[in-house]
């Protein structure tokens, strides 16, 4: 990562470098930066294996991803990136997509690393989905270090923070009890023994903590006897705010972000380490993500998009910039964003090099790209593509490709492989969205005279040198011509009868990008077709 000069310093806009500010003030400043005692600035994504990595977990990474890059930019400090995973956590509900429910069933409780893979591929549930996180994050060129819940409590590296915690027992009670409901508060305890008996992790009161012992006193829920069980080892987990805290302290993490929904637990599990005499990392609450009715997103509901469902129809450079916009904001997530998102990230690589070098460090472009160079540019939109698709009615990249070519002679499959796999997803996403929901207006007498202008237009005032925009121009006069009061009307009459939709391109850019005698072919059939009717 290359460093940006310092004199741009205070004139960084973008969140990432706000993120990156503020962790940098935690550590002296800029003047005055030093590196902590462990070597390294740490930042952090947390994951939960009881189900499959989700949009919702590339979005984390990726910004978090973002953060780092500018932080690299701006100090010399070497950084890491965690992915954790919380597989120490007790089986609550069998997922519905997975195989041998009946079998999980008999697991509830248990920690996920102690449950059989039900797609008998891993040692454990816990394990393959951990293997899936990996291969998710690989897929997209992370990078990141995996570190696993059920291991660092195994094999004692939280042991020595979580005797703190052990030690400090009262003042997180007196912190999170009066959070929780009357019922709750009377079994609540920051620790959950490991059950000999059953190997569950226990939901349950705790009789007596003993802090010069490291141990707590317990009933097996089995037998109602009372066990004294250590708190380290791996023979306790601790409850979810407590172990995130613990988990800060132990790590040294310096930046996390999480979402909204966990707001609350990020202000107790920072109040925790205040209490335990450590500072808490600098976070990010990020919104949530909306479905297009605009309710919250929820995988159980299955409302959202998948990242799989996504790189269907767009690049995965366009979903980080759908992740990049705004992360504070609430988004609404669903297909019709995609074409959308596409275009805009075109639009960012296409005015990259024209701005000036320090503005080019708040550029989308630079955060999705790490600060590298690009090479991707277009004139041609993912929507002008889509609607060439449409209007040529078919799915032949070949076919396109000449369409393309007679625009531009210079680009080629071999040249431009992001431009190849644009067509692709051009032809994706007209198969699963345009296509089912085409619904052609015929021409009539009403408005035969404006396809008839249109086509005089097309024929008599436009060579081969006549520019987009200015075709553009000569079709709102033709609007005008026909005394449309709104022109919004007279483009949506052109969509319905050309393209079978009530919206479309701008249609100075298709034509030229489909032909102008292309188009008059089109206009010519339609208007036959009444004439064969009268």
């Amino acid at each position: 990562m290359s460093k940006i000069d310092l004199k741009y310093y205070n004139n960084l806009k973008s969140w990432p470098f706000k993120e990156a500010e503020q962790i940098i003030r935690r550590h002296g400043g800029l003047e005055n930066f030093k590196v902590p005692s462990k070597g390294h600035i740490l930042l952090e994504t947390g994951y939960g294996p009881s189900g499959l990595p989700h949009i919702g977990t590339f979005g984390e990474v990726i910004r978090t991803t973002m953060v780092r890059n500018s932080l690299m930019s701006l100090i010399d400090c070497p950084t890491k990136l965690i992915a954790f995973s919380d597989d120490m956590d007790g089986l609550r509900k069998v997922p519905d997509n997975v195989p041998n429910k009946n079998m999980l069933k008999k697991y509830i409780g248990k920690p996920l690393t102690s449950i059989p893979d039900p797609f008998e591929k891993y040692e454990s549930f816990g394990h393959h989905n951990n293997a899936k996180l990996r291969s998710f994050l690989d897929e997209f060129k992370f990078d990141y270090n995996f570190v696993s819940s059920t291991e660092q409590y195994t094999n004692g590296f939280f042991d020595n923070t979580i005797i703190e915690i052990l030690q400090n027992y009262e003042k997180i009670l007196e912190i999170i009890l009066p959070t929780l409901r009357k019922e709750r508060k009377s079994t609540y305890s920051p620790f959950l023994p490991i059950s000999k008996k059953t190997g569950n992790v226990l939901q349950i009161k705790i009789d007596e903590y003993r802090p010069k012992d490291n141990s707590i006193i317990y009933t097996e829920p089995l037998n109602n006897k009372k066990v004294e069980a250590l708190v380290t080892g791996g023979n306790c987990k601790l409850q979810w705010k407590v172990d995130w805290a613990m988990r800060w302290m132990a790590l040294g993490v310096d930046y996390e972000m999480c979402g909204k929904d966990l707001t609350e637990s990020v202000d107790l599990a920072s109040k925790i380490c205040k209490a335990v005499g450590k500072k808490s990392p600098v976070n990010l609450i990020y919104e949530m993500f909306l479905d297009e009715k605009g309710e919250k997103i929820s995988k159980s509901v299955g409302n959202g998009i998948s990242v799989d469902q996504w790189l269907r129809y767009g690049s995965p450079e366009s979903l980080s910039l759908f992740m990049y916009q705004k992360p504070k904001s609430a988004k609404k997530l669903f297909f019709d964003v995609i074409p959308k998102t596409v275009d805009e990230y075109i639009s960012h690589c296409n005015s990259y090099d024209r701005l000036e070098d320090h503005k080019k460090f708040d550029s989308p472009v630079w955060h999705i790209h790490s600060g590298k160079q690009i090479n991707f540019k277009s004139d041609i939109t993912f929507n002008s593509l889509t609607n060439l698709v449409s209007i040529c009615n078919t799915s032949d990249k070949n076919i396109i490709w000449g369409f393309i070519n007679q625009y531009d002679a210079s680009i080629n499959p071999q040249n431009n492989t992001q431009f190849d796999n644009l067509i692709d997803y051009s032809i994706n996403y007209y198969n699963d969205f345009v296509l089912p929901n085409k619904k052609y207006l015929n021409i009539d007498d009403s408005n035969k005279a404006v396809f008839k202008n249109i086509r005089d237009v097309l024929k008599n005032k436009i060579n081969e040198n006549t520019s987009a925009e200015e075709i553009q121009t000569l079709l709102y006069e033709v609007g005008k011509k026909n005394e449309f009061q709104n022109l919004k009307e007279f483009f949506k009459l052109v969509y319905q009868v050309l393209l079978g939709q009530e919206q479309g391109p701008r249609l100075g850019s298709f034509i030229k990008l489909y032909g102008v005698d292309e188009t008059i072919k089109i206009i010519d059939q339609k208007l036959k077709s009444i004439d064969n009717v009268n």
